[in-house]
């Protein structure tokens, strides 16, 4: 059963729903640490910075750009990029350039994904850095054998389809077999077309940078959860009392 953004999230799981799956691939921001975390925030706010003075435009118009470009691009950068001319190393750089030690460590989450059999990838639209650095400062790199970041991707950002297809041939994934987490509901609607289970994380009130609205459609996500870590400790324990051969 789907939960809708009107209607109760998913607080349990069954052995049917996941005991299929060899590999759990995640989106970072957002998704592997809480959206009421002050870390999304202070790369948004550079963000505008950064446009502001690559435009020369006012800090508004700055912010009015990049959601704009956000919204029909999939990203700013690649708005940046395709309208202005951007060369999206130095966008990156700074962006990035924020204060990792925002983010705590949380025990059941590291618990949950070392108990949890298979692979752990990182598919996400910021750099390869950030994801390191991020994942560094929450303590998880150990659990997770790759990551492929938005230069990986040629700059092309999710929901592009090609994109995941990229994702897939890279890590030698089978969809069926694969879940993948995101904040963003329109990130997974690729996903789910492949046949990957489609998890969606919604962490505080300002989860993801386009709002929710009782009108979207979330018929492809398949689990709509709140707490990440403690939803992964109740899979984690399905698979305990459920060992493979």
């Amino acid at each position: 059963m789907v939960s809708r953004i009107n209607g109760p999230l998913a607080t349990t799981v069954c052995w049917q729903d996941v005991g299929h799956l060899d590999s759990w691939l995640f989106d970072l921001d957002n998704t592997l640490y809480p959206a009421t975390s002050s870390l999304f925030p202070q790369i948004d706010a550079r963000m505008k910075s950064f446009i502001a003075k690559f435009l020369n435009v006012t800090p508004d118009e700055a912010y009015a750009v990049q959601k704009r470009y956000y919204r029909e691009y999939g990203t700013s950068l690649r708005g940046l990029m395709l309208v202005n001319g951007l060369e999206p190393d130095e966008f990156l750089a700074y962006v990035h350039d924020i204060d990792h030690t925002v983010l705590e460590h949380d025990p059941i989450l590291d618990k949950a994904l070392s108990d949890l059999p298979g692979r752990k990838l990182i598919f996400t639209n910021g750099s390869e850095r950030h994801a390191e650095q991020t994942l560094n400062t929450l303590g998880l790199s150990h659990h997770f054998d790759g990551i492929f970041d938005v230069k990986a991707a040629g700059f092309v950002p999710k929901p592009e389809p090609a994109i995941y297809q990229k994702v897939i041939e890279r890590f030698g994934l089978v969809p069926q077999c694969t879940a993948f987490f995101e904040d963003s509901h329109l990130n997974l609607k690729p996903a789910a077309a492949l046949g990957m289970t489609t998890v969606l994380v919604r962490s505080g009130p300002d989860h993801a940078p386009l709002a929710l609205t009782p009108d979207d459609d979330l018929s492809h996500c398949q689990h709509i959860i709140e707490d990440i870590a403690g939803w992964l400790e109740m899979v984690a324990e399905l698979f305990r009392q459920n060992p493979r051969p």
